[in-house]
């Protein structure tokens, strides 16, 4: 280099050109408070869904409920067809009587069990849906 090259002032910087701007950067936040924005209703179904102790002790509830409906309807028809042979045969006068020619042990248990166990199936459906749709509603009931 020579005596001149060495004394001129070294350029000065043009323009920049613009940078991109960066997103800001992200923070990740560990162990937040999370505010309840979900209700009652919400929290007992995931308890249902998740198997929960809660969850269970509901179902047991209701598996409990509809072995009590199932288990009265059956001493229901236990009693009431069950006990038919024990009428017959402590008053066995009641089971001489005719009805329209048939005698009355065959009209009941030919005839009028088949009715008898039809109303009894309707009940225990109707009973067990109405056990169903409270539980539906417990479960679906909005804090208070």
């Amino acid at each position: 280099m020579t005596a001149a090259e060495e004394q001129q002032p070294a350029p000065l910087p043009g323009p920049r050109a613009p940078q991109p701007a960066r997103p800001p950067q992200r923070t990740r936040i560990v162990l937040a408070e999370v505010s309840r924005t979900g209700n009652r209703a919400d929290r007992t179904r995931s308890e249902l869904a998740q198997q929960t102790r809660v969850g269970e002790t509901l179902v047991q509830g209701l598996m409990r409920a509809q072995l009590s409906l199932a288990l009265r309807l059956s001493l229901l028809v236990l009693i009431g067809l069950g006990g038919l042979p024990w009428l017959f045969a402590i008053a066995p006068s009641v089971g001489r009587v005719t009805v329209l020619g048939v005698n009355l042990p065959w009209v009941l248990l030919g005839v009028a069990a088949f009715p008898f166990l039809i109303a009894v199936g309707w009940a225990y459906v109707r009973l067990a849906e109405r056990h169903e749709q409270d539980f539906v509603d417990l479960v679906q009931r909005p804090e208070r």
